[in-house]
């Protein structure tokens, strides 16, 4: 066990199992006592690598984050504290594991439950090699204006109060964390503070022990008085005993063992540390107070006298001029964080995204509005989730059955298509599910399956000036460009697209009008009579149709509709039924396991 201090203001120490608070209050605590450089050097998460934001002071600091305790060790070797918040179940192996590290001087194990034998087994080999466990069970410990372990002493607010921004003249040992907290407020009160307070931890085999520490204090030249708070159960305190007895302290102690309230309840009664329970009259309270006091430690008559038992020992030695007068300094502010200072209406901050289509906020997302047990509930389909999600609001249901047919007879169009090439290659290649897809999607364009909202853009130009069919086709060729939605590479006027055939009929079946659908047919008549594979095609399709579901819907205002096709909605439709055919194509290709594709030489022509 060390003979002497633990911390110093520059001590470091590597932080097992990321937790973001207990973190960032040992950096706060850092920044209230004027630290340099930040208390956590490192941190240790199982199988990850990287960087973690946090704050010092007002900057934010990236702290390393390693996959192991050896790698941790060797990027930080002076760090030589590790401060463990893994599981009951792990502690004892990663703190053993931190133990045989040559640079780790100190483990503060955070873990209730630690099974006994392993405990047993970290203490041997700690005293065997001169290092220090704090824990199990335990809050940890701290230097006053130097140094804590994760929650120890809580809030900023509580650190303040209890003027642990600089050091005292008290040492402080006790099993428990929650009334550490008390007593660092109570000591504060009525001495100059704490210069370093230690929570065993409550477990029935602490890694150290009361005496341990209060022999530490005795050696540390700031320490001029110790506060001791035990309970019953263990034998403990009796070390503590033994040693004011040999005369091993020096110093004054004040004691106090919690528990005496046990004698009141007939029957054996457990409290709230497993090492919490008297196993006989020794383990008693009152047993253990008596031989305290005794041994010559200051004892009070109940836990309400320690408070002026503590008073009444620290003016005495203020007397005698062993303790001299602090200067009192005023800590820095930490600075508040965001969420928090928002939450209590002290700042506003403008957001970052909009977003009016969802909101996962509540016990369920919503789309549009509608909840997702609705969608389900009220049966709703893909082309009802694509109105909600795209147009904002419920179509009719022959609107949304028409969005769903599209979707089906846009799906796929065979192998030979470029963004099915682009995608088999790619897959057949050996790349991933989403690169081979990407590689596809990025041939949609002007000239393969982009031209839907060219096509509905440039029919209802013309209808709404009312052009005739002649009038448009011929300004389109005096202008240079190609009429969106006519013409096909295949299909002839003698050999109609069974798609557009399709999509027409149900059109006229179920919409209220199909004006814009009738003029494209109208100047398809007009360009078949120049070639017979000038077809109105699958995008004029579905893009005139589009203008007369949009127009004979009744739901959209015609500066909405101008919006829509003016972003690339319609095209949207034919990206998301692609996407379809293209990861079943790089399937197809993943299953038949195809080799990397090499295009034959007999297919290209070779020319200067």
């Amino acid at each position: 066990m060390a003979t002497g201090q633990l911390f110093s203001r520059t001590t470091q120490a590597l932080f097992y199992n990321y937790k973001q608070l207990p973190i960032q209050r040992m950096l706060d605590f850092d920044f209230l006592c004027g630290r340099e450089t930040p208390s956590v050097a490192g941190i240790i998460n199982p199988g990850a690598e990287g960087f973690q934001k946090l704050f010092f002071g007002q900057e934010e600091i990236a702290i390393p984050v390693h996959s192991t305790i050896e790698a941790a060790c060797a990027a930080h070797p002076t760090a030589d504290v590790f401060i463990n918040f893994a599981s009951f179940r792990s502690a004892a192996a990663s703190s053993m594991a931190a133990l045989k590290q040559p640079t780790i001087r100190v483990v503060a194990i955070i873990a209730e439950g630690v099974p006994e034998s392993d405990t047993k087994q970290l203490i041997g080999y700690a005293r065997s090699n001169n290092k220090v466990v704090i824990g199990p069970a335990t809050v940890g410990g701290i230097q006053g204006g130097a140094f804590k372990i994760g929650d120890t002493a809580g809030t900023i607010d509580n650190i303040i109060h209890c003027k642990l921004y600089r050091p005292g003249s008290v040492g402080f040992v006790s099993k428990s964390g929650g009334m550490s907290n008390e007593m660092y407020n109570t000591i504060a009160r009525v001495t100059d503070g704490i210069y370093e307070g230690i929570a065993i931890g409550g477990d029935v085999f602490p890694g150290s022990t009361l005496s341990d520490h209060v022999l530490r204090f005795n050696n540390i030249p700031q320490v001029k008085m110790m506060v001791v708070l035990g309970e019953l159960g263990g034998r403990d305190e009796y070390s503590l005993v033994e040693a004011l007895k040999q005369g091993k302290v020096n110093k004054p102690v004040i004691a106090w063992v919690s528990g005496t309230c046990a004698r009141l309840f007939k029957s054996e009664v457990q409290f709230g540390h497993a090492g919490a329970k008297s196993g006989g009259e020794m383990e008693s309270a009152q047993a253990k107070n008596q031989a305290l006091k005794e041994a010559g430690a200051v004892v009070p008559t109940s836990y309400e006298a320690f408070e002026a038992a503590i008073k009444e020992t620290f003016e005495k030695l203020v007397e005698e001029g062993k303790i001299t007068s602090i200067k009192e300094v005023k800590p820095p502010q930490i600075p508040e964080d965001l969420n928090s200072a928002i939450k209590s209406g002290k700042v506003r901050a403008p957001t970052h995204i909009i977003s009016t289509i969802s909101d996962d906020r509540g016990e369920e997302p919503c789309y549009a509005g509608v909840p997702m047990s609705s969608i389900v509930e009220q049966g709703y389909g893909v082309g009802d989730v694509i109105s909600l999600l795209w147009f904002k609001r419920s179509l009719p249901r022959y609107c949304t059955h028409f969005i769903e047919i599209c979707i089906m007879l846009c799906a796929d169009h065979g192998p030979c298509v470029s963004g099915a090439h682009n995608t088999i290659v790619t897959a057949r290649a050996g790349k991933d599910l989403v690169s081979s897809l990407v590689s596809g999607l990025l041939t949609i364009g002007p000239r393969f399956g982009g031209a839907i909202d060219d096509a509905a853009r440039y029919f209802k130009d013309a209808y709404n000036r009312g052009l005739t069919p002649y009038e448009f086709v011929e300004g389109m060729k005096k202008k240079g460009i190609r009429v969106p939605g006519i013409g096909h590479r295949i299909k002839r006027g003698d050999n109609r697209d069974k798609r557009v055939e399709l999509l027409q009929r149900f059109a006229r079946t179920n919409f209220p009008s199909v004006k814009y659908m009738e003029y494209a047919v109208q100047v398809e008549t007009y360009t078949l009579s120049k070639a017979n594979n000038l077809v109105l095609n699958v995008d004029g399709a579905i893009g005139s149709l589009f203008l007369d579901l949009l127009a004979g819907s009744g739901m959209f205002t015609k500066q909405e509709i101008d919006e829509i096709v003016e972003i690339g909605y319609l095209n949207g439709l034919f990206v998301l039924a692609r996407s379809i055919g293209l990861i079943g194509h790089t399937f197809d290709q993943k299953r038949l396991k195809q080799p990397l594709y090499r295009h034959p030489w007999e297919d290209v022509l070779y020319t200067k």
